[in-house]
């Protein structure tokens, strides 16, 4: 790191610009300056049920910020940022509702659990997106904002399918296991989607007070990392020592908690990452920004130095505008790059989607065709179902991130390759939020539960008794016996109401198993449809991002040689004097311009070696 802070770099060059009458590349430094004062680094705490995230996110900012209970746990995420003063806030998401937004409601602190809690708030039925705490603590001071997860059931439930999707928003994970097992697959999983698409990912094995073999299980659970191919380092804590260190500001215990060690990580990795990045975002808007203006100034000073090439040079740079001017139409290379793109991603992403369905639809068909009766089960197949569906549906919507990822750098290489004289094309920030499209859908309906009672059980038995005792107490008649009513007819009566009863069983378990593949098959196909139009969506948003982006580098490139061309135009018909006085002020501004570069440069430290 340099002690060169990037807000005074960025308002140098808004200095050093404001002379040239450019409010594109005026609004573009203004751009980099808000996005320096308002970056934030979300950090997402996820892990399983009852793994001690709460505790752990109060151990790190010193406070009783999440409610932590022993048989309760979290519904909705809570968010931890800093403030001068302790708040908290109640968000509502609308994803169906541009108009709306969100819904933002203040609440008293004291009422927190109320809200965050299964006890309070029982499968989040309030439908807060989540809940934003605010507290004056040293280590948010940085921009640091951790999001506490709910873990109930599992990584494989809808809860984490729900953390998984929300994994290309972070800036960094913290995945939280406890120290009575080694990592479970679903864990492994987990962070092998993780290093995916998020930039920093770290494990921290927790309650290490509790358990006496906590240094082996960190062991095994490094292992696990190294032959899944998972390079994330591996934190051992207590958040109860942490915690007891906090009250009584005993720093050998606080060293004890390993708390230390993470603290250093958040700042250094997490933070340091995220002002590394920062920084070299400004140092790219920077020398983009002057290297505009002062190649327009480069060419009028070869005008006015040697006029005899002026005119060579304003060809050049007419050329150099036509192609510039090339660049914002349709049939440009890049745009025609995108749209294909885009095209293919829509295809590919829309086919991984219903392919991961379709084998979905399948297995739940499969096993409640071997399963028996769907009533008795129900409640256990709707949450494998919906668990294997908000699985499927994020893993999607993770794929579909990468490639938009991959589709944005070949847009930005190709249109680098058009700017020449551009160091390297910044990419704008793509907005790959999850949305909330499983939500939407309705609950599977049960099979409908139309078991016979005792009395129309009775009547099924007395038609097939009667039906069995008629025909065999006739045949009966023929062998002897004095009446229909005899031994044969009473004991084929008996049979076949028994029979009868049986088959009538069955039929109602088929029909319930008819219903309830309906039913699944209904849910499934409605969950597809959501989550592809919530693809479509997301896809034509990234487009729009990128075509805009773009095509405002074009425009920014267009007038910066619109007006090299001008002004060497305007040296050809200028004096030998005005030449010269002209030259001399032009090499100042170009030593101004280079001053401001170097400042620039200064964010980011020397390579090494």
């Amino acid at each position: 790191m340099t002690s060169t802070d990037p807000v005074e770099a960025v308002d140098l060059a808004l200095a050093a610009v404001a002379r040239y009458d450019r409010p594109d590349l005026d609004e573009r430094l203004h751009r980099t300056r808000a996005r320096l004062l308002d970056d934030r680094v979300r950090v997402l705490v996820v892990g399983e049920f009852k793994q001690g995230k709460s505790m752990l996110v109060n151990g790190l900012v010193g406070a009783p910020v999440c409610p932590t209970f022993d048989d309760v746990a979290t519904a909705v995420p809570t968010l931890v940022r800093h403030a001068e003063t302790v708040s908290l806030t109640l968000v509502r998401m609308f994803p169906g509702d541009p108009d709306r937004g969100e819904e933002r409601i203040d609440a008293p602190v004291e009422q927190l659990a109320d809200h965050v809690c299964e006890q309070g708030n029982p499968g989040n039925r309030e439908g807060w997106s989540h809940v934003e705490i605010a507290v004056p603590r040293p280590l948010l001071t940085g921009g640091l904002e951790l999001m506490d997860t709910p873990g109930v059931g599992g990584l494989r439930s809808v809860h984490g399918a729900a953390t998984t999707a929300a994994l290309p928003s972070a800036d960094a994970v913290l995945l939280v296991s406890d120290a009575s097992q080694e990592y479970t697959a679903p864990e492994i999983e987990f962070l092998k989607q993780a290093t995916a698409v998020c930039p920093t990912v770290a494990c921290v094995l927790t309650k290490t007070d509790l358990y006496p073999e906590w240094r082996r299980i960190a062991e095994l659970d490094r292992r696990h990392l190294a032959a899944a191919g998972v390079t994330a380092e591996l934190f051992p804590v207590s958040s109860t020592l942490r915690w007891q260190a906090v009250l009584e500001g005993d720093a050998e215990t606080n060293t004890e908690s390993g708390f230390p060690p993470l603290v250093a990580h958040l700042r250094q990795r997490v933070l340091g990452q995220a002002d590394r990045v920062a920084r070299r975002g400004v140092l790219h808007d920077i020398v983009a920004v002057t290297g505009q203006v002062a190649s327009g100034l480069q060419s009028e000073l070869a005008a006015q130095r040697d006029p005899a090439t002026a005119g060579e040079v304003v060809r050049e740079l007419a050329a150099a505008h036509a192609r510039a001017t090339a660049l914002k139409e349709r049939s440009a290379r890049w745009q025609q790059t995108l749209g294909d793109g885009v095209a293919d991603l829509n295809a590919d992403i829309d086919h991984d989607l219903r392919d991961r369905m379709r084998e979905i639809s399948r297995l739940a068909e499969d096993e409640l065709t071997r399963g028996g009766d769907p009533a008795k089960v129900w409640d256990q197949f709707v949450a494998w179902l919906e668990q294997e569906v908000a699985g499927a549906a994020a893993a999607n919507f993770l794929w579909a991130t990468q490639r938009v990822r991959h589709l944005a750098g070949q847009v930005a290489a190709h249109f680098s390759a058009e700017r020449e004289h551009v160091e390297h094309e910044r990419l704008p920030a793509l907005r790959t939020d999850p949305s909330d499209a499983i939500r939407s859908v309705h609950a599977m309906a049960a099979p409908g539960a139309d078991a016979a009672g005792i009395g129309n059980k009775m009547l099924v038995g007395l038609r097939g008794g009667y039906m069995g005792m008629l025909m065999f107490g006739m045949i009966g008649t023929f062998v002897g016996f004095a009446s229909v009513i005899n031994p044969l007819g009473i004991g084929a009566g008996v049979m076949m109401a028994g029979k009868t009863l049986g088959d009538e069983r069955k039929r109602l378990v088929t029909k319930r198993q008819h219903e309830a593949k309906l039913a699944a098959r209904r849910y499934v196909d409605d969950v597809t449809f959501q989550v592809a139009k919530d693809s479509r969506d997301r896809l034509r948003v990234v487009q729009r991002d990128l075509r805009d982006h773009f095509t405002e580098q074009a425009e920014q490139m267009k007038r910066s040689l619109l007006a090299s061309q001008q002004a060497a135009e305007k040296a050809v018909q200028a004096s030998t004097g005005e030449r010269e006085a002209r030259a001399a002020e032009i090499a100042t501004r170009l030593t101004e311009l280079e001053a401001v570069r170097q400042a620039a440069r200064a964010l980011m430290p020397a390579p090494v070696g």
